[in-house]
């Protein structure tokens, strides 16, 4: 069995790959002075880069996660989100309104996806 993470840290790696899925920590913006509109588009940006370093895309996204600090800001996220999901690849996917670890984070996004 062999599992390869990228970006290990003392908590946590930012990747890991099994059996050619890729799974992502939670990724937040860190210009947290940003709207949920900036966050959204700085975390998707995250997600673009981290995916491309795993041998991967968007349009393989098996699964994602949302998590956003008030479900005010739905529609602002939703908003982002639809400009950057890549259309016909669609993924399932959860958004819910929970308490980040840093309150000035408005949303978390993690991903699952499959190499290509």
């Amino acid at each position: 069995m062999e599992i390869t993470r990228l970006h290990v840290g003392k908590r946590l790696s930012e990747v890991a790959i099994h059996n050619s899925t890729v799974y992502l920590a939670g990724q937040i913006a860190e210009d947290t002075s940003q709207d949920i509109v900036g966050q959204t588009r700085e975390v998707l940006g995250h997600v673009d880069r981290l995916l491309a370093e795993a041998g991967s895309d968007k349009t393989c996204i098996l699964s994602c996660q949302i998590y956003i600090a008030d479900m005010q800001h739905f529609p602002g996220m939703n908003e982002e989100w639809d400009a950057w999901v890549a259309g016909g690849h669609t993924p399932p996917r959860a958004t819910v309104e929970a308490k980040l670890a840093d309150p000035a984070c408005l949303v978390e996004i993690v991903i699952v996806a499959a190499q290509r």
